[in-house]
């Protein structure tokens, strides 16, 4: 009779990407290493299953047509704090995922990568989930939080820096990285249900960020 070695899964993968031959890359190069993967071409639905199933590594593109990357990150971390986030990202983009780094990314991996580039990546992401605890997603810093946003409802230059250098433009602040990625993604109903009712001015910024161009 002949034994079966039976193939051990090295985790479970998502990824969420709207180009289809960097979904079809991405599934080929981990299934034949052993991982099981879904693949989602929506932001949307890519954020509702890695709410809904059970993932060790999510990777996503930073800007798809319906929900950017930033956003997808922000809302996946808020669900599942210590779910491993790896952005993908287009050499126009690249400072982007580095700011997402910033903000609780567990890396990033700039197209066109490699299968070795690919593997490294969500091998290391297992790892940061198993060695590094989990990021709180409360709000810590509500005072700090509200002079920011008092702050770019009225600073034009310090409107600029947000947009083009996203979390360093808040490195004088104490804030967590959940936080400053509320503030980037304007993130009205989480600040509002920690902070309470956002006065016009305090929101003026949140909504401007919600009407601009996806990250």
């Amino acid at each position: 009779m002949i034994k079966r070695r039976k193939i051990m899964e090295k985790g479970k993968v998502l990824v969420i990407d709207d180009e289809d031959i960097v979904l079809k890359s991405v599934n080929k190069i981990l299934s034949e290493e052993n991982y099981e993967v879904d693949v989602s071409s929506s932001g949307r639905q890519g954020i509702d299953w890695a709410v809904e199933h059970s993932y060790d590594v999510v990777l996503t593109d930073i800007r798809m047509p319906d929900i950017g990357g930033m956003r997808v990150l922000r809302d996946i971390k808020r669900a599942k704090p210590s779910l491993a986030v790896i952005m993908i990202t287009g050499y126009a983009s690249v400072q982007s995922a580095v700011q997402a780094m910033k903000l609780g990314a567990a890396d990033y991996l700039e197209k066109p990568f490699t299968p070795d580039q690919l593997l490294k990546a969500v091998a290391s992401a297992l790892d940061i989930t198993t060695t590094q605890p989990a990021e709180d997603q409360a709000l810590v810093h509500k005072e700090e939080m509200l002079a920011v946003l008092e702050r770019a409802a009225t600073d034009g230059e310090f409107i600029a820096q947000l947009l083009y250098h996203g979390a360093d433009a808040l490195e004088g602040y104490d804030l967590t990285g959940p936080e400053k990625l509320a503030v980037l993604t304007g993130d009205i109903e989480w600040i509002e249900n920690h902070a309470g009712p956002l006065t016009p001015v305090q929101r003026k910024w949140l909504e401007q960020r919600l009407g601009a161009e996806i990250w």
